[in-house]
């Protein structure tokens, strides 16, 4: 009975440095994964930043060209401008 345990002793010391070893293997892959996936998500975050740019100079290209006609499109929004319109309208009609 005395001769078990050291036997136990060296097998479990054995399957702890196997555990130890197979851990270390796991965690150099998610090390390198992750390495892959900030990577590619800084290319994401370079493409995404790319079209927000491209969206604010379209923004602004349309900003620029409708500012000769903003004020005559306020005068057209306005609730008389449009009750007019609905009587000439209405006058073509009947």
């Amino acid at each position: 009975m005395s001769s078990v345990g050291p036997w136990l002793l060296v097998l479990g010391v054995a399957v702890i440095l196997v555990e130890g070893m197979v851990a270390s293997v796991w965690s150099v892959r998610l090390a390198r994964q992750g390495q892959a996936l900030a990577a590619m998500l800084e290319r994401e975050r370079g493409v995404v930043r790319a079209d927000v740019a491209r969206l604010r100079a379209a923004l602004e290209e349309t900003r620029r060209l409708w500012a000769p006609w903003r004020r005559a499109l306020r005068w057209l929004r306005h609730p008389l401008v449009a009750a007019l319109l609905a009587s000439f309208w209405r006058r073509l009609a009947g």
